[in-house]
């Protein structure tokens, strides 16, 4: 086992000492793991000619699924995917298997892409199984980080399906899916040109997590000072999805002591904003997107204008924000209208709150690599049974 390394703000000792280890690793390496994943999708000219193959097919459906985590890996790439003209859905596999005909078109054409940090989840194998059963004609791509994962076993056998493998360090050991979350992302982004993957774009994002890393960390400690117990994210389009794995995280690393929660500016309005008092954080992931942001800046104006929540933090690349303590612009030169897309901003932007859930969790006197002492929840999830589906009904 590698040796902890001195990271986010806290010695080496004090990251061992504190049961951080493979926590903290996980979510500083990113950086340095992202121009891996990119040369690794870039090198597999097998995985572009599957793709190319079959998205000739003006009626395929894409599906894009997982459980947790996982599960909002799709929901960031379904917009961007969707403007490059794909028919595409991001349904968990949650939902797939408890309800297989809602879900599977049995003639639609489809690629159902399953992300999966360990591929052991029974809801992972079991919704792959469910749409080589239901459907006439489905292709798989696989992502995941495990090659001993029994999703990733599987798929040497099955029909029309690629694995697209990541880099060891992306099997995250620790409880919560960090580094594994953004991994997958960008090789699915890569994959279908959605996001930069050439080198120096890759660049570009690393540096951007670094400055996260590093030159917001005074910021993120002195919002653990608050001791927040009620955390909202709010994010719209890619950066919705981004949101709700973001409030995921608080509640996995707090071990729900913080109440956490997302949704999108708009929405937001419409009765979950009641959630507010003088105890909550809202962070607010602001989009690279001219007209989107409009509506963002309306309410980023509105709940620092109201002053109910503690703290309104905004997350931005560019500086056209009004000069305010809780704002943060990502880069030491932001880029200009609409140089980064917003699937692409998830990257540095989720950094950002993986960072403040770990330090939050910290100050709770919890154990990030296992913050839920009694082990109701586990890394792989346990519990499960799958249920034969019965066809004929």
């Amino acid at each position: 086992m590698r040796e902890p390394l001195a990271t986010l703000g806290l010695s080496a000792a004090q990251i061992e000492d504190r049961g951080a280890r493979f926590t903290a690793r996980e979510i500083a390496q990113q950086p340095q793991v992202w121009p891996e994943v990119a040369r690794l999708v870039a090198g597999d000219a097998a995985l572009g000619g599957f793709l190319k193959r079959l998205r000739a097919d003006p009626a395929l459906r894409v599906v894009l699924t997982g459980a947790g985590t996982s599960a909002f890996i799709g929901e960031c790439l379904a917009p961007a995917l969707a403007r490059s003209a794909v028919r595409v859905e991001a349904i968990a596999t949650t939902d797939i298997v408890a309800s297989p005909d809602t879900w599977l078109a049995p003639r639609a054409p489809t690629l159902l892409i399953s992300f999966a940090r360990s591929g052991n989840s029974p809801e992972s194998v079991a919704a792959v199984q469910l749409a080589e059963e239901c459907l006439a004609q489905c292709a798989h791509l696989i992502v995941t980080c495990n090659a001993q994962g029994e999703l990733y076993r599987r798929s040497h056998a099955m029909r029309d399906t690629h694995a697209l493998l990541l880099p060891e360090a992306l099997n995250d050991q620790s409880f919560a899916m960090t580094s594994s979350f953004t991994g997958m992302l960008l090789a699915a982004a890569s994959a279908f040109g959605v996001a930069r993957s050439d080198d120096g774009g890759v660049a570009a994002l690393s540096a951007l997590a670094a400055h996260v890393l590093h030159g917001w960390m005074p910021k993120l400690l002195e919002l653990v000072r608050t001791e927040f117990e009620r955390v909202v994210y709010l994010g719209s389009n890619e950066l919705k999805g981004l949101g709700r794995e973001s409030a995921l995280k608080m509640l996995e690393l707090s071990d729900g002591r913080v109440v956490a929660a997302a949704d999108s500016p708009l929405g937001f309005r419409h009765g979950p904003k009641t959630i507010l008092n003088d105890r909550t954080l809202v962070v607010m992931f602001m989009s690279n997107d001219a007209y989107t942001r409009r509506y963002e800046m309306d309410l980023l104006q509105e709940l620092r204008r109201e002053a109910v929540a503690a703290s309104v933090v905004a997350i931005s690349n560019r500086e056209d924000l009004p000069v305010h303590r809780d704002t943060l612009v990502l880069g030491d030169r932001p880029a200009a209208p609409g140089a980064l897309n917003d699937l692409e901003l998830c990257l540095p932007y989720v950094v950002f709150a993986q960072s403040l859930a770990m330090l939050r969790s910290l100050s709770l006197g919890l154990s990030p690599d296992q913050p839920n002492a009694a082990g109701t929840v586990n890394r792989v999830v346990q519990g499960v049974s799958i249920h034969p589906f019965p066809r004929s009904r």
